[in-house]
């Protein structure tokens, strides 16, 4: 089956033209690789080399979520769909909701209360075979997750926290290897269906936060988040030392 010309096409937030990103593909070759390969590739780069972390908004192009060197489930699917259509793979972009348990552990506790019951979660899903494969997997770098399993004393089994929601927190399904990826699929409450792009999705449902909630989401409380974050990278560095 041909993919459709909206699974290939750029849009304002896919801005796979821009300099930055024309310019990361060049230097990392990626369309001379055969099409397993290049989503391996663009997967694993988007996985590791851009740390998870949190942005200002869920609607950034993907050449700000770039030049950010960060990004959560949302705006790391933004980035990861551009890359993956600029060297001709198919994709679709899936939104659903998340229980806000998830991010226990990361939002501040004070504020916690105050967060929406369900999440604003995305992934994407590339064409292989005529079939769509998840990967979700991409949130989570694996800097991020061995400081985490560090900090927690090496858990096993179901975590449900931290920005984690799997079944198998020492062996989450997160390397490209033919297959669906995931890491938080098991806080997943909605499913919200299939969309060609996520600008389409964020014109007709929003962000997560709107009014002074973003405000202080955009001016304070990210910031915190991320500072939660880093601590929770390093614990696997403080170990060593």
């Amino acid at each position: 089956m041909q993919p459709t010309p909206e699974l290939l096409a750029a849009t304002a937030l896919l801005d796979y033209h821009a300099p930055s990103i024309r310019q990361l593909i060049e230097r990392r070759g990626w369309r001379n690789l055969e099409p397993d390969e290049r989503i391996g590739a663009v997967y694993d780069y988007v996985r590791n080399e851009i740390d998870f972390g949190y942005n200002a908004d869920d609607d950034l192009p993907a050449s700000r979520v770039l030049a950010d060197g960060y990004g959560q489930c949302n705006t790391k699917a933004t980035l990861l769909m551009a890359l993956l259509r600029a060297v001709e793979i198919p994709c679709r972009f899936h939104a659903a909701t998340i229980d806000r348990r998830l991010q226990k552990g990361i939002v501040p506790s004070v504020v916690y209360p105050l967060a929406p019951a369900e999440i604003l979660h995305a992934w994407v899903e590339v064409q292989i075979d005529d079939e769509w494969r998840r990967l979700e997997g991409v949130i989570l770098d694996d800097e991020y997750l061995d400081g985490l399993r560090c900090r927690l004393g090496r858990p096993t089994g179901e975590l449900l926290g931290y920005a984690v929601g799997t079944n198998d927190v020492e062996r989450p399904a997160i390397d490209w290897g033919g297959d669906h990826t995931e890491i938080q699929m098991t806080g997943v409450t909605r499913d919200l269906g299939t969309h060609d792009d996520p600008d389409t999705y964020y014109r007709n449902a929003g962000t997560n936060l709107r009014g002074i909630k973003a405000f202080l989401y955009q001016r304070l409380i990210r910031h915190v988040m991320n500072r939660t974050v880093t601590s929770i990278r390093s614990s696997s560095a403080d170990t060593r030392t």
